[in-house]
């Protein structure tokens, strides 16, 4: 492999590995900006997941105690979440990925959009059990379909009058173990050849150390900034994947 191939691998571990430090998600919208240049699109997706999964496990070592002080909360997303994922992985038969991406971009557009321009945020503070439970099946359907099982939990949470730990205790959880969940799914299909692993084992570190130069601009962070920083992100991570998709 030449310069340029191992260069882009590790810029786009670096920018994978921050934003998943800093917001908790991402690492497949930004890292798959720069891997999709270098390997098939089976095999970035396939790496971006286990990135995300591993990069994730620190995340949620340090809100480690949100996710304890309100297991219930973090049950009702991830247990519906579970369930769905089988059912978007059979669901890849019947339905076109590129539609369901194009949709979810879409929405995460309009919303990101609309929410960066008002001055003030949405504050539900009122328990929603049932639609915590559907946001959360419908997200692991789209985990097992399109490996975008962050979109609409993060979405909903940032609407939420939750401290930040709080919004990540239930976000950072839910990705690594629906995303984890598509990872089996990838490995019996037989996407990790030995040219993903090895890539894999040389970008891991620097996804590991960039997730952490997020999670110390994310302890500076306070409460609404966090809010405002999942909102910016929804826009523009949705702007990323319609691009790749349409262009």
């Amino acid at each position: 492999m030449s310069f340029e191939y191992y260069a882009i691998l590790l810029v786009g571990a670096a920018a994978g590995g921050f934003i998943n430090g800093l917001a908790g998600f991402g690492t497949a919208l930004l890292a798959l900006g720069f891997w999709l240049q270098i390997m098939p699109p089976i095999s970035a997706v396939s790496m971006a997941v286990v990135m995300s999964v591993l990069s994730g496990l620190q995340g949620a070592w340090l809100v480690r105690r949100a996710i304890f002080d309100q297991p219930k909360r973090l049950a009702r997303f991830l247990i519906p979440g579970i369930f769905g994922v089988p059912l978007g992985v059979l669901a890849l038969s019947s339905l076109d990925p590129q539609i369901l991406k194009l949709t979810v971009g879409g929405m995460m557009v309009l919303y990101g959009g609309f929410f960066s321009l008002r001055r003030t945020l949405p504050a539900f503070d009122r328990p929603t059990p049932l639609i915590d439970s559907l946001i959360g099946f419908v997200s692991g359907v789209l985990g097992g379909a399109t490996s975008l099982s962050g979109a609409l939990p993060t979405m909903w949470c940032s609407m939420r009058t939750w401290t930040k730990s709080e919004t990540r205790a239930v976000l950072q959880p839910f990705n690594i173990i629906i995303l984890f969940l598509s990872a089996l799914v990838f490995l019996f299909r037989g996407n990790y050849t030995w040219e993903v692993v090895k890539d894999i084992i040389i970008a891991l570190p620097i996804t590991l150390l960039a997730a952490q130069v997020g999670i110390h601009v994310f302890k500076h962070l306070n409460d609404t900034q966090f809010r405002r920083l999942l909102v910016v992100m929804m826009f523009a991570s949705g702007t990323i994947l319609l691009g790749k998709e349409l262009l």
